[in-house]
């Protein structure tokens, strides 16, 4: 088979054009927040250099993750945002997973958190010889929030109800192979829990059509990761 025949009419007529662009700008949305935030300086915050560049990697992230799907999703789709789980209809329908998987992260977090792995990567915000809580670590939080909403509306909002049209169920394991490259370089157990919690928040956005209870239980367990960190460093 040689390239035009590989392209030909019949080859192509069965593609969808939702699929093809969300595949696209899932690889070029990685790509440009693995490699933008070491080019870029865009916030200033009291002089923090740790601090600036931490918003700096959010604010990139945001854009990637969430302002340009969504004008996607409104310019080129030309569907509504409820449809990609930003709502909250729905959103307590399976509330129990949610208790439980934070009841199972406690003491998983707590274990791991002693570990030097763990200690070596969180808290992000990694604060100085007698710096306390507030304001930079507080206002750190902020961003993180904002990070992991981005985050949970791309990967279980964007893909999996822009994908599920097209592939069914099966567009939360596609979905869940970028989102656990994105933690390569963090501590083995939590790029091995990234498979396992990609899937069920995956599939809960699926049955709920909701993402927002997803983002309300990653960003406590960050919370709690970084908290946990900071607490055996300071004792």
């Amino acid at each position: 088979m040689n390239f035009k025949e590989l392209f030909s009419a019949g080859d192509v007529k069965g593609i969808d054009k939702k699929v093809v662009v969300i595949c696209l700008l899932t690889a070029f949305s990685l790509t440009m927040n693995k490699y933008l935030p070491n080019l870029f300086s865009l916030l200033t915050i009291n002089d923090n250099v740790q601090l600036s560049r931490l918003a700096d990697w959010v604010l990139i992230l945001f854009t990637f993750y969430f302002i340009i799907p969504v004008a996607v999703i409104k310019f080129v789709f030309r569907e509504n945002l409820s449809e990609y789980g930003l709502k909250w209809n729905g959103a307590f329908k399976e509330y129990w997973i949610y208790v439980l998987m934070l009841v199972i992260m406690v003491p998983l977090v707590g274990f791991f958190s002693t570990t030097d792995s763990f200690q070596s990567k969180y808290p992000f915000y990694d604060l100085s010889a007698g710096e306390k809580l507030f304001p930079n670590f507080w206002v750190w939080q902020g961003f993180y929030f904002l990070q992991f909403f981005a985050l949970e509306f791309f990967f279980r909002g964007f893909m999996v109800h822009g994908l599920k049209p097209k592939l069914g169920i099966y567009s939360v394991l596609i979905m869940t192979i970028p989102y656990c490259m994105i933690h390569f370089g963090k501590p083995l157990p939590e790029t091995l829990a990234a498979i396992v919690a990609g899937i069920v928040l995956g599939v809960i956005s699926y049955r709920t059509r909701s993402i927002l209870l997803g983002v309300a239980i990653h960003y406590s367990v960050g919370l709690l990761m970084d908290l946990a960190a900071l607490w055996h460093k300071i004792e």
